[in-house]
């Protein structure tokens, strides 16, 4: 087998010597690419994001900022990397490097003021810089800079989270700037323009990115592998039932770095081609497991409102570029933000192991406190949405920040509402008890009712009452009790407000 190497920058490096769990940001560090910083070690703070060419939705490659400090640059075998130090063009010998029209933008704009996050914010602005699709949006005033806008061409528009220039400000969710530098950073988001049609980076869109290599790399008794194939896959963890499985490293990065949690042998299924396809059938979607919580919401683009409610609320735009929906079903966190959510749609998921797969319906998946009956040796293929969907959902998200944060108790809801009465309510509840659960005796109480307020209002009593809530750090459990009821109310005003609209 090939020794394990990556691309950085342009130049091709060897993974050897560094340990099978060291991470990409350690990686780079160690070269000598300090730009690349350590802020939390948990993929909360964006300091370490860099670029990484991945498939792209919309060209054949999107470049694409993830938190380097959670991947194990082994992930990368065969990858392609750009870091701060990579979007600048080199200048003539004796002559400075041409910034990027990103980093022009941030020193025109003041956004840059310790400086330690500046990389990880570039980074995660080029990202959203190289977004095929960004530049449908209509472009901008012309203004100052290398861009075309200026700061006051935002200030009348009541989008507050998209530029003038189609600049999502998602993409900067998960970067933190602790200077309190957010204003003039937001400037020259909105102010970059378009790649210009000899940008390198740009160019490299239109090839496909380097095919996943097969990986075997083995340093001190630790191993990291990456079957070729599903069936590879499959045969190889019911050899090796203790590997720990990882596609975007988003869970288990943090336990390698907080915990210092070590494996003999981490299995990646992040770019096997059968866990990364969607297929929309006349009854069901089929989401494959692998598939980033970005590349859904890209290629679903809406059909699916509740997931589409989801996402902008799940983690940050860097995790969401990461992290999968088998991801964090296989976890089987009782406050992962995508079981809620799957419940009220009725989702199943496919099981797969060396003998075949079998469906199980999400609600009997979880069995217990991060536990459910996913054997050893099975592995989440797909997630499974029945269709028709129903027309009346929400998501609400309960949590001390808006953005990037954990839930004290998210709802999600899906309701079928004809001639004035529920005849379908699915309601899915997280971190109100040991499991993601249904909260089946209020679908009983909303079921065959009017969807009035009478109605309404007994119902949240009920739901107030659903699951074992705990006090803990993030909330006490009468307050979570009580949010439980108040989503529900607060959906029927909701409901409300549009019909009389």
């Amino acid at each position: 087998m090939v020794a394990a190497r990556i691309t950085v920058n342009g130049q091709e490096a060897p993974i050897a010597p560094a340990a099978s769990h060291t991470t990409v940001l350690d990686f780079l560090r160690e070269r000598g690419l300090t730009g690349t910083k350590e802020g939390c070690a948990e993929g909360e703070c964006g300091a370490c994001s860099v670029l990484v060419a991945r498939p792209g939705v919309n060209k054949p490659t999107d470049w694409v900022a993830v938190n380097a400090c959670l991947v194990p640059v082994a992930a990368l075998d065969g990858q392609e990397v750009v870091t701060s130090e990579g979007l600048a063009t080199p200048g003539e010998p004796g002559t400075p490097a041409v910034l990027h029209p990103v980093q022009e933008e941030m020193a025109v704009r003041g956004g840059s003021q310790c400086g330690y996050c500046t990389p990880g914010f570039i980074c995660s602005m080029a990202s959203e810089y190289y977004r095929p699709d960004r530049c449908a949006h209509p472009e901008p005033a012309e203004g100052t800079g290398t861009g075309t806008g200026t700061a006051s061409d935002t200030d009348t528009d009541t989008d507050t989270e998209h530029g003038p220039n189609g600049f999502d400000l998602h993409a900067l969710s998960g970067n933190l700037c602790r200077c309190t530098g957010y204003r003039p950073i937001r400037d020259a988001a909105f102010a970059v323009g378009t790649p210009t049609e000899n940008d390198p980076l740009a160019r490299r869109r239109e090839q496909a990115p380097p095919e996943p290599a097969p990986t075997e790399y083995t340093r001190d008794d630790s191993t990291f592998l990456r079957p070729g194939t599903l069936a590879d896959a499959l045969r190889l963890l019911r050899e090796r039932p203790e590997a720990v499985v990882v596609a975007g490293s988003t869970d288990w990065g943090v336990e390698v770095n907080i915990r210092s949690r070590r494996a003999h042998c981490v299995v990646a299924v992040d770019r096997l081609p059968e866990l990364r396809e969607l297929r929309v059938a006349s009854d069901h979607i089929e989401i494959g497991a692998a598939q980033t919580l970005t590349e859904i919401e890209r290629r679903l683009d809406g059909s699916v409102p509740l997931l589409a409610e989801l996402f902008p609320q799940f983690a940050s735009r860097l995790i969401r570029n990461s992290a999968t929906l088998g991801g964090n079903l296989g976890t089987g966190s009782p406050i992962g933000d995508s079981p809620p959510v799957l419940l009220a749609l009725e989702a199943s998921v496919v099981l797969a192991d060396a003998d075949g797969e079998r469906e199980v319906p999400l609600a009997d998946y979880f069995t217990g406190y991060r536990q459910s009956v996913r054997r050893p040796g099975e592995l989440i293929r797909a997630v499974r949405v029945p269709l028709p969907l129903s027309p009346v959902t929400a998501f609400h998200k309960i949590a001390k920040r808006r953005f990037d944060d954990i839930s004290s108790v998210a709802v999600a809801f899906a309701l079928d509402i004809e001639d004035g009465i529920v005849r379908k309510a699915r309601i899915g509840l997280g971190g109100v008890a040991a499991t993601p659960i249904r909260a089946l005796t209020t679908e009983a109480a909303l079921e065959g009712k009017p969807w009035e307020a009478e109605t309404v209002e007994a119902a949240a009593r009920v739901l107030r009452a659903q699951g074992t809530p705990m006090d803990d750090h993030r909330a006490s459990a009468g307050y979570r009790s009580a949010m439980l009821g108040q989503s529900l109310l607060k959906l029927y005003a909701q409901t409300t407000e549009a019909v009389s609209s």
